[in-house]
Order: structure tokens, then C-alpha cells, then sequence
């Protein structure tokens, strides 16, 4: 992706912010990718976020392209475990790394729940990041 300007705080860099928008706009696309979106329907439940935790380790700015990636980490009882990394294209700088304490739960009174078998079959358990 292109960092857009829009993305730029008053430091002439990404702000802390968008980068946890983009971590959340990845764990969606990739759960839509693998087809989850129509299970939790089904399940009536959704994911929530229980945490982020993100290491900002170099700057980004305007124009750069960068590639975000997401793996999960590991799938427990009613939580599941996804990391990111951002990595500036041009020189493979590694811009920010960071992770999300998903919690599934129910939509009707936002309990945690089970994760369905059927769920949680669809993720790839990777403890490092996959390779570019």
C-alpha cells in the first residue's frame, strides 16, 4: 500500500494511529479472505479487540509504499492471537510490528464464546512471520 498524506501527523511521519487502523483493516480483510465473515454471522458472534500492542521501530512518510503483513499466532478457547509487521518496500526496513488480543463473542450480549471448530480451522498457526 501507499502511505497516504492523510496518514501524516504534525511530525512529518505516519501517525501511531493509522497504524493501528491498518492492523485492524488487515485482520479483517485477511478473515474476509479466508471466508470467517459468513461463520460468525452463522455463530451469532464477532471479534473484538481485547488488546494492541504496537512497537513503532522506524519512521514512514507520505508516498513510501509499504507491505503489511498478518499471521496469527495462536487460537485459544475464546481469543486468538494476530500479529503485523510493516515493511517499507524500498530498502525491506521494518517500520512497525505489533499484535491484537482478539476476544470472540457473542453478538446478542457480547459475552466471550467458544471459537467454532469451523472458525478456528481456518487459520494457519505461524509463530514468526511468513516469508515476503
Amino acid at each position: 500500500m501507499q502511505i497516504p498524506a492523510d496518514a501524516i501527523d504534525g511530525n512529518g511521519h505516519v501517525n501511531n494511529v493509522a497504524y493501528v487502523q491498518w492492523m485492524q483493516d488487515a485482520a479483517v480483510r485477511h478473515f474476509d479472505a479466508l471466508g470467517g465473515t459468513p461463520l460468525t454471522v452463522e455463530a451469532g458472534a464477532t471479534w473484538v479487540v481485547r488488546s494492541h500492542h504496537v512497537e513503532y521501530l522506524a519512521y514512514g512518510f507520505a508516498g513510501e509504499e509499504i507491505e503489511v503483513r498478518t499471521w496469527i499466532a495462536n487460537v485459544r478457547r475464546v481469543r486468538s492471537l494476530r500479529r503485523y509487521e510493516f515493511v517499507r518496500l524500498s530498502d525491506g526496513k521494518l517500520l512497525v510490528r505489533g499484535e491484537t488480543d482478539w476476544v470472540f463473542v457473542e453478538i446478542h450480549d457480547g459475552q466471550p464464546t467458544a471459537i467454532p471448530e469451523n472458525i478456528a480451522g481456518l487459520f494457519h498457526l505461524v509463530d514468526e512471520p511468513p516469508a515476503a
